[in-house]
């Protein structure tokens, strides 16, 4: 704001001055006291003169609509939407979302700094307020192979851009815990600005050396004694409610009138089909109603309480001052979003986005696939004495179980058995050709025949296949190969479904619509296949993150998470 805009505002203010526009006959929230007063909001140049009884140029009448601050999505990664930033917003603002925190460490994964711009760039100019964040662990792990690696310079270059917020995620948090010096180089360089934090199941002497870093919040917590731990030592704990990792129901009972102010929400990897079907922030508010939380206390959660966290002092209440970023709604009590403003302009109505979006370039962003021969021998697994290392996956939660079951075999080869629902895994790297493969077995995908493949693979972006035979299995990941990135499904020599994803591997250029559309056809297929899980390809993504315990696998090998090394798949 300059000078004069600000002379102007206090103008209006005063009375002095006729608003550009007044949004009349609306009952406000005040998310201070929780008082509800009617009033009209004064509006000049985007923002908010005052509340009261004021004259404008344009008079809005809201016809007695609540009136809330936008809802603020505290920790999101916009590429697991599988689409770019204005499809992304034509989802999300129409559901009452103003602002998100977006980490783009899947893009940095890929590209580094130049797919962190990319994000940047395509975030401008768009009714909704897209703040980066610094990724600090890319690659997350030295025990996978990322496309880029930010360097502790790389991050401060970042810090200094106009857009970005703060530190992303840290990962690493065993590399925070034990003082590795690339963690505590990173930590310096945003010493005064918001760190974020990730630490899954981190308790105890382990989460206190975590927080006396300097990490401000976490949204990996899956219990309520968790969550209440993170929080009694001065953590903002985001809950979070997405495709794969849902801990919503899990965590409502740890929120209280005494400590509802220290929680946020966030959905940080959610796919079109719950953003276009479900919604965004809007789901988790009327969610957390149902669950208990009092209508106040989950509306705080989604709006002051991400915007005094992250310092952004323009957003989060309906007061002087702020964005005129506005929702309203029937009722407190099921939220369900009539009208969005966005500095004071109506950009939708009854879940219809009224302004034009961007189409962003992507033709300069490189999408070569540098992957070995894919063919059935590469993820052939040599039988050895002892019992194997199993991932076991679980359905609506990205942690993993272990097991160790004694392989199926046949012709001296450990291979995947649809009767104990096994199902074989392998990890391709795919950005420097070294040919790298990690290879290993996974319950809880259910597949029955078939192979499903992704370029999507938290959180280096490696290829991963998960398939009962190994001649579908190089089928699948040839296909992903061929597309440039994207989703694969195959049966018997033949690929059923695929979505392309061409924007590093991880983003389609078609409309929000149309991906959604895929990806329902893609579900179906490995419905057909025999998965039964929610969704299959969210789930398989998952399997390559080794910073969320327990056993996971990458292009380097099994990963024991907690013990944080690499461990043979079979084991004595």
């Amino acid at each position: 704001m300059n000078r004069s805009e600000r002379e102007s505002l206090i103008a209006v203010a005063r009375g002095d001055q006729l608003a550009d526009v007044v949004l009349r006959g609306g009952k406000i929230l005040n998310v201070f006291t929780g008082e509800t007063t009617v009033a009209d909001i004064a509006i000049c140049e985007g923002m908010i003169a005052g509340i009261g009884g004021y004259d404008g140029e344009t008079v809005i009448d809201l016809g007695g609509q609540f009136v809330l601050p936008g809802f603020v999505d505290a920790h999101v990664h916009i590429e697991s939407a599988m689409v770019t930033p204005p499809e992304y917003a034509r989802a999300v603002v129409p559901r009452g979302t103003s602002a998100v925190v977006a980490d783009p460490h899947e893009i940095a994964n890929v590209l580094g700094v130049p797919g962190v711009e990319f994000m940047l760039r395509t975030s401008r100019n768009l009714p909704l307020d897209v703040h980066i964040m610094a990724s600090p662990c890319v690659p997350a792990t030295h025990m996978e192979t990322s496309g880029a690696v930010l360097s502790p310079q790389d991050v401060q270059r970042l810090l200094k851009t106009d857009g970005v917020l703060g530190l992303a995620e840290v990962m690493n948090f065993p590399g925070v815990i034990d003082g590795a010096p690339d963690m505590m180089a990173k930590l310096q360089i945003a010493e005064g600005r918001v760190r974020d934090g990730h630490a899954p199941g981190v308790t105890g002497r382990a989460l206190q050396a975590y927080l006396a870093a300097g990490i401000g919040s976490d949204h990996e917590c899956t219990t309520a004694d968790e969550a209440l731990e993170k929080v009694r030592a001065g953590a903002y704990v985001m809950i979070r409610e997405g495709t794969a990792a849902k801990n919503l129901e899990a965590l409502a009972v740890a929120v209280s009138a005494e400590n509802h102010h220290r929680f946020l929400f966030c959905t940080d990897d959610r796919h079109p089909a719950d953003l276009l079907e479900e919604g965004h922030i809007d789901f988790l508010v009327c969610r957390a109603i149902q669950l208990g939380i009092k209508p106040l206390h989950a509306i705080r959660m989604a709006t002051i309480n991400a915007a005094q966290y992250f310092g952004l002092e323009r957003m989060g209440a309906v007061s002087p001052g702020r964005f005129a970023d506005l929702i309203t709604c029937d009722s407190l009590d099921a939220p369900q979003i009539h009208q969005v403003f966005r500095r004071g302009t109506l950009v939708a109505e009854n879940g219809k986005l009224l302004v034009d979006l961007p189409r962003p370039d992507s033709s300069a962003l490189p999408s070569d696939f540098a992957v070995p021969a894919l063919n059935a021998d590469l993820f052939s697994v040599p039988a050895k004495a002892g019992k194997i290392r199993v991932i076991e996956a679980c359905d609506g939660q990205i942690i993993t179980g272990t097991q160790r079951l004694e392989p199926t075999l046949a012709d001296a080869c450990a291979i995947a058995d649809s009767a104990r629902d096994l199902a074989k895994l392998a990890v391709i790297e795919r950005h420097h050709g070294s040919e790298a493969v990690g290879l290993g077995f996974v319950t809880g995908l259910r597949l029955a025949e078939g192979a499903l493949a992704s370029s999507v693979a938290h959180d280096s972006h490696n290829l991963v296949v998960a398939g009962m035979n190994d001649q579908d299995m190089a089928l699948a990941a040839e296909r992903v190969a061929a597309l440039g990135g994207g989703l694969v499904a195959v049966r018997d020599g033949e690929v059923l479904a695929e979505l392309a994803l061409p924007i590093a591997g991880l983003m389609s250029d078609l409309p929000l619509p149309v991906v959604r559309d895929q990806v329902a056809h893609l579900k179906a297929v490995s419905r057909e296949l025999g998965s039964t899980t929610a969704d299959p390809y969210m789930l398989l993504s998952f399997l390559a993150l080794p910073v969320i315990p327990e056993l996971k696998l990458t292009d380097q090998g099994l990963v024991d998470v907690d013990a944080f090394e690499i461990v043979p798949l079979f084991s004595s």
